[in-house]
């Protein structure tokens, strides 16, 4: 039979055509950034063996979308009992911080909701009591945006409570406008980064009197488009971008954990400090704009799933200090939670280091480990 030119084929058939090839490059895009993000352990077989085998048309993919990912099944079950151990949530009223602390309540941990809208945690702290949790859930008031109230709200903790084994690192804004905290800090970089880093600073001596303490810091996949600008770090110079300043500050969140786990090892402190994200979770962070809602509808896995790599950070027993914990699903959207690699800028040891002497004189806060 003699084919066909492609001018000569009716537009049905271009159509046909043009859908096939969009899905079969469609198929290799996904499954290529699927293989690139995974970890050597997080594959069945070889990496390159399956690199290889993605260039095979439209079997390749197929087959390693198929058979080539491990998957994971860790879930909020397999939280180890909590009981007698004391728990921050920043954040804690809504979406991730919400779902990470009823869990850590239902598993005994004392729960400490730090947020700051009251009545909003109330009515949250509510919800969880309403489940009967074998730990006491406590609300306290702290404001990222705010480093008095840091600074107070870690003041009334230690008046309170001789330990602390958790602390959760996770409120944060995504893409405001510009904004400007109570000391002038960029919001996203103010709440996201210095304000949790002046709380894990005040809070560090009693993590250290604390067997087995973490702090975990939640980050984001928006890391991997994030540029750290340490001479403009609160966009006072630079025209303000929302989406590029929410990149450098969950950038900064890695950089961070992994400049504090290595002062941790060096000083032969027990402490861990690790990071996570959630993937594409459906939380009140990406707005209540049409679009959205739609999008989070469509795509996104339930916030409770998304708080899975923070819960797996914070209480696994394999967890190691300096690791990421994210989805284990297609392009680590969603999933169960496993280990997983940020990208090269967030290993930049100098800049963790510059950020850190940084973040110490924006704040104000000695840190020392």
């Amino acid at each position: 039979m003699q084919l066909k030119k492609h001018s000569e084929l009716t537009a049905s058939r271009k159509a046909a055509l043009v859908a096939a090839g969009l899905v079969q490059a469609g198929l290799f895009a996904a499954a290529w950034g699927d293989l690139s993000l995974r970890r050597p352990e997080a594959v069945n077989g070889s990496q390159k063996a399956w690199q290889a085998g993605l260039f095979v048309n439209t079997l390749g993919p197929l087959a390693y979308l198929a058979r080539g990912r491990k998957g994971s099944a860790w879930t909020e079950a397999n939280v180890p009992d909590q009981t007698g151990r004391v728990v921050i949530v920043t954040g804690a009223n809504s979406g991730l911080g919400l779902e990470t602390a009823r869990v850590l309540a239902l598993r005994g941990a004392t729960v400490i909701m730090a947020c700051r809208n009251a009545q909003k945690a109330e009515k949250a702290a509510g919800g969880i009591r309403a489940l009967n949790p074998k730990g006491e859930v406590v609300l306290m008031t702290l404001d990222l945006g705010d480093l008095d109230s840091v600074k107070a709200f870690a003041d009334a903790f230690r008046a309170r409570y001789d330990r602390l084994d958790i602390l959760v690192n996770n409120a944060g804004i995504m893409v405001p406008p510009l904004g400007r905290t109570a000391q002038g800090f960029e919001t996203q970089f103010g709440v996201n980064h210095l304000g949790h880093f002046a709380l894990s600073a005040a809070l560090m001596p009693l993590l250290e009197r604390t067997a087995g303490a973490r702090v975990v810091t939640v980050s984001s996949f928006a890391h991997r488009f994030g540029e750290l600008n340490l001479a403009d770090a609160n966009w006072h110079a630079r025209t303000y971008a929302p989406m590029p300043a929410y990149g450098q500050s969950k950038l900064a969140n890695l950089l961070f954990t992994y400049e504090l786990q290595r002062r941790l090892s060096a000083a032969g402190k027990d402490v861990l400090a690790v990071a996570a994200h959630p993937g594409w979770a459906a939380t009140g962070l990406q707005g209540d704009s049409r679009g959205s809602t739609l999008a989070n509808r469509l795509f996104a896995q339930p916030q409770a799933t998304g708080a899975l790599p923070t819960l797996y950070a914070a209480t696994a027993p394999d967890v190691t200090g300096g690791a990421y914990y994210g989805p284990s699903g297609l392009l680590q959207l969603g999933g169960n939670p496993e280990r997983v690699d940020s990208n090269a800028r967030s290993h930049d040891t100098q800049d963790a280091a510059n950020l850190w002497a940084l973040s110490e004189r924006l704040t104000g806060v000695t840190f020392t480990v």
